[in-house]
């Protein structure tokens, strides 16, 4: 989480959400276009987080009022793209650098499509945001 500044804000929600789950959040972001706040958690942290039945999820949503999100770490771009585009299935992920942008052009199968983009593009915009500040990928693109 390198090079990564949280505000007061988020360090307070990182804290509730370690009290709640037990466990250690790598990031927090609020989302405050679509009202939620994500947080990335390392691969093997992420059956805890979420607690049994999703209990942690709803106790974290109940304390704060917001729908939360929690998405999986991973060292490269593409996994990371992929987890936080879950539960699409994800079939490819090309990174292409132009003169001026790095984009993350990803494939989904036909059927897949809707759950990648979200409802009026949530999904797609969260693995913007994370794309961005993991990995400094300017956009994902989804075919």
């Amino acid at each position: 989480m390198s090079g990564i500044r949280l505000t007061s804000e988020e360090l307070n929600l990182l804290m509730l959400f370690e009290n709640v789950t037990k466990t250690v959040a790598k990031d927090c972001i609020i989302d405050n276009k679509e009202g939620r706040i994500i947080f990335v958690v390392k691969p093997e942290d992420i059956g805890q987080a979420i607690g049994k039945r999703g209990a942690n999820i709803k106790k974290i949503r109940e304390q704060l009022g917001r729908p939360i999100d929690i998405v999986e770490l991973s060292d490269t771009p593409e996994k990371f793209i992929e987890n936080a585009l879950s539960p699409a299935r994800v079939e490819s992920i090309n990174i292409v650098k132009t003169k001026e942008k790095l984009i993350a052009f990803v494939k989904v199968s036909a059927e897949d499509r809707g759950i990648a983009i979200g409802k009026n593009g949530k999904n797609v915009a969260r693995a913007r945001m994370l794309a961005k500040r993991h990995f400094g990928i300017d956009d994902v693109v989804i075919n």
